[in-house]
């Protein structure tokens, strides 16, 4: 479970293509691709992305190929909207990625390589579960070009692990973290509490196994329930609100007593160790979203573009062999900029600049305003002519602050 499974929020996307706009930017903002596996050896019960569990009685390698001609194919049909920018970061998320075989991230990530510039030294993360690794297939992920390997621990207790069902045991991850941190130039540890008849010792085991890894960024969330879910028909037993919320603030204490600055809504980070690809789509930069249900947000200067690819992989695939697998595209206006960008950087806890806001949407703090007043009256940001930031108030109401900013 991640924040980068390209789930960014896409709440205005309409079936209809859209094409008018009065957006203006001076600037563009920085460009990602995220490319998305839709495949899981078993379905998770609390799980909502795009993910589906793999066909058992079915030849995997045979869907897992042509899955990759797709997104090539998928990547070749962005290409002119993209034409001359370079890549700040590549994050392969899922579904569980690792289910794929080296020689298939390979080939995707050579593809890329050879369709697009890309910055010196990128970021290139994938998501991994600790069932699907081994030493070796670890070693070829690494020799493939990922360089950030993010872990679905999500808990090292078995029987947690078990009430919740992942597929792999508090061994296996221990396992995969000894080879990752040795492999991989950057680690990130996926986790979760408040999970069914989890007690504050058992979170406090959890925190204190993590942290034993000297972990440079851990991302750490609350379990959820929701919709169109096997939890959501049968709910669990899970901890009440009021020991949640003590299991949440005793996460936030101890990482920070251990320099893990918990930097924006789901995630804690080592001074400049922070997920640079999460923090572009928390900024409101641009992404390329490859994959069956990947989104993306391209900006030219005249105009956002949403899009979404059709969700379920056999969709998907049929779709791309006619050239292209958008569902739903819509052409951003100036009026949903406040509340869409306001949804992304207010997550971040240093906010973000109007430098910054400026060169993501052309609004200019005139735009913001009346919630902005509304916001600074209420003590829910802070009143800084250069910055926008919620306050440790707003950080707590965040939901609140970010509908001020809905037209």
């Amino acid at each position: 479970m991640s924040t980068s499974k390209n789930e960014t929020p896409i709440q205005f996307i309409s079936q209809a293509k859209q094409t008018m706009s009065d957006v203006v930017l001076t600037a563009l903002p920085p460009l990602s691709l995220y490319i998305h596996i839709p495949w899981c050896v078993r379905k998770c019960p609390y799980c909502d992305f795009n993910s589906h569990e793999i066909n058992t009685g079915t030849d995997f390698s045979v869907l897992e190929s042509a899955y990759v001609d797709a997104l090539i194919q998928d990547l070749d049909s962005t290409l002119p909207q993209v034409w001359g920018r370079r890549v700040s970061s590549i994050f392969i998320g899922g579904g569980t990625p690792s289910v794929l075989s080296a020689q298939s991230i390979d080939a995707i990530l050579s593809a890329v390589r050879a369709r697009l510039p890309q910055v010196s030294e990128i970021e290139v993360t994938m998501e991994a579960n600790p069932g699907t690794l081994d030493i070796d297939k670890l070693r070829d992920f690494r020799a493939a070009g990922v360089t950030r390997l993010s872990v679905g621990v999500q808990s090292f207790d078995d029987a947690l692990l078990s009430n919740i069902g992942r597929i792999h045991t508090g061994k296996q991850a221990h396992s995969a973290l000894e080879v990752a941190y040795q492999l991989f130039d950057k680690v990130n540890l996926d986790l979760m509490f408040a999970l069914p008849n989890q007690t504050l010792a058992q979170l406090k085991n959890d925190v204190a196994t993590a942290l034993s890894y000297q972990p440079t960024h851990l991302s750490y969330y609350h379990l959820t329930i929701e919709p169109n879910t096997f939890f959501y028909q049968h709910p669990p037993s899970v901890p009440n609100d009021e020991v949640a919320t003590d299991m949440q603030e005793w996460i936030q204490s101890e990482l920070a007593a251990h320099g893990l600055r918990h930097y924006e809504v789901s995630a804690y980070a080592q001074a400049r160790h922070e997920c640079q690809h999460n923090t572009n789509y928390w900024l409101f930069g641009d992404y390329i979203g490859i994959g069956a249900g990947a989104h993306g947000k391209i900006s030219s200067h005249n105009q956002i573009i949403r899009t979404a690819k059709f969700k379920h992989p056999t969709r998907y695939l049929d779709a791309m062999q006619h050239g292209s697998a958008i569902e739903t595209e819509q052409v951003l206006c100036k009026a949903d900029l406040p509340f869409e960008y306001m949804l992304n950087a207010l997550r971040l806890r240093d906010g973000a600049t109007l430098a910054q806001m400026q060169t993501a949407t052309g609004l200019t703090v005139a735009d913001l305003d009346p919630a902005l007043s509304t916001a600074h009256k209420r003590g829910l940001m802070v009143k800084d002519a250069g910055l926008l930031r919620v306050t440790d108030l707003g950080w707590r109401f965040l939901s609140d602050v970010q509908t001020l900013f809905l037209s």
